[in-house]
């Protein structure tokens, strides 16, 4: 089993890589809840809806999120009532967080929900949660603290950022199995994901950094960072605000005590030995998912290296 630590956009297309050099049966996404909030009564939950729209082919590429070809007539009419439209929903987006708000009121686990989303659109792939309980990320800025989803769209990630706050709403667990599950894989793979707010707060469960330590599977990262810059994304703030280097060398250290291994990019091809230094072994190549074909090869260099290490 491979068991791959994900967020949103980066990790949706590795794991269309992932899924091209294995069974997608064989394939678990441990997807980020941080980003989870509530909207006009809806449980909206971003970085699952992307993993599981663009495994199902649905995803609007040109954004990384999002229904391909959607319509917004229901955005359009709450703004028209004066309710808040930062956030774009399409109109088949919206049905994903109704039926999501509907069976969690009835008792659902977020669990249940996701895998049950997952089947009807025909994902092979198992999509787990983090969490089941609410573990919304907070960033503190110099204009306040506020849920990431409204610091990064409605405010546009422009607030300069004091601090950041994982799992907010208070202690989360692990969803059930997710220790387990990483006990018990072949391979683990953190994608190429915000180290801070989108793999940050699966790390931060209970029990996750021991379970990373402990498992006998080859524990390989994707630096997100390539050439000193995030591919997409506020990577770079955040990481500065965490007091790390915006470069593939801070993504080593950020994870150097859980990993066994960094894949990076070949614009980074010097910073190999450093990492080296880490104590981890270095993969270099192309990590820009351009297609179909770079991310094939992305996963299968992922791969690849557990299997030296293995």
């Amino acid at each position: 089993m491979i068991v791959v630590l994900a967020g949103g956009v980066g990790a949706a297309k590795f794991l269309e890589g992932v899924v091209q050099t294995s069974p997608p049966e064989q394939v678990t996404a441990v997807v980020n809840t941080g980003d989870d909030f509530v909207l006009h009564g809806l449980n909206i939950s971003p970085d699952i809806d992307i993993v599981t729209c663009t495994l199902a082919n649905l995803i609007d590429r040109q954004q990384g999120w999002g229904i391909l070809n959607d319509t917004t007539a229901c955005m359009d009419w709450l703004a028209k009532l004066g309710g808040p439209n930062w956030f774009k929903l399409g109109d088949r987006d919206l049905a994903l967080h109704i039926r999501r708000t509907a069976l969690l009121r009835e008792g659902w686990s977020l669990s249940q929900v996701t895998d049950s989303f997952r089947r009807a659109l025909g994902v092979r792939v198992r999509i787990v949660p983090m969490s089941d309980d609410p573990a919304p990320t907070h960033i503190l800025t110099d204009a306040g603290e506020f849920h990431f989803e409204e610091y990064f769209v409605q405010r546009r990630a422009e607030d300069t950022i004091q601090g950041i706050r994982l799992h907010a709403a208070g202690v989360a667990q692990p969803a059930p199995g997710l220790l387990e599950l990483i006990a018990t894989a072949d391979v683990v793979m953190i994608a190429p994901s915000n180290p801070i707010v989108s793999v940050g707060p699966i790390l931060a469960l209970p029990g996750l950094h021991e379970a990373l330590r402990a498992t006998a599977a080859p524990v390989v990262a994707v630096s997100p960072i390539v050439g000193g810059a995030a591919i997409k994304g506020p990577a770079a703030p955040l990481m500065r605000a965490a007091g790390h280097e915006v470069s593939a060398l801070g993504i080593a250290h950020i994870y150097a005590d859980l990993i066994d291994a960094l894949v990076i990019d070949q614009v980074d091809a010097d910073l190999a030995a450093p990492i080296t230094d880490l104590g981890l072994a270095v993969a270099v190549t192309d990590t820009i998912m351009r297609g179909t074909a770079e991310k094939a090869n992305l996963a299968a260099t992922v791969l690849a290296l557990a299997n030296t290490i293995a």
